[in-house]
């Protein structure tokens, strides 16, 4: 059952729905893309930001604070 949630699991989110995963506001999420910290795409007029580059953001704030 986890493999199917995993394979239909988006591997990009739109900037609404990375800041619902990481609890912050639209504004942190764009200064953390600035920053280069969050790795984003375009398709169209769409920002989309890879969920891995989610969970890269994720580690590293862990390392950093251990």
């Amino acid at each position: 059952m986890n493999n199917y949630r995993e394979s239909t699991a988006p591997l990009a989110h739109t900037v609404p729905e990375a800041c619902r995963r990481l609890g912050i506001s639209r504004t942190t999420i764009y200064q953390l893309i600035a920053n280069g910290e969050i790795r984003s795409f375009k398709v169209g007029a769409r920002t989309l930001i890879p969920e891995e580059s989610l969970r890269t953001f994720i580690s590293n704030k862990l390392e950093v604070s251990a």
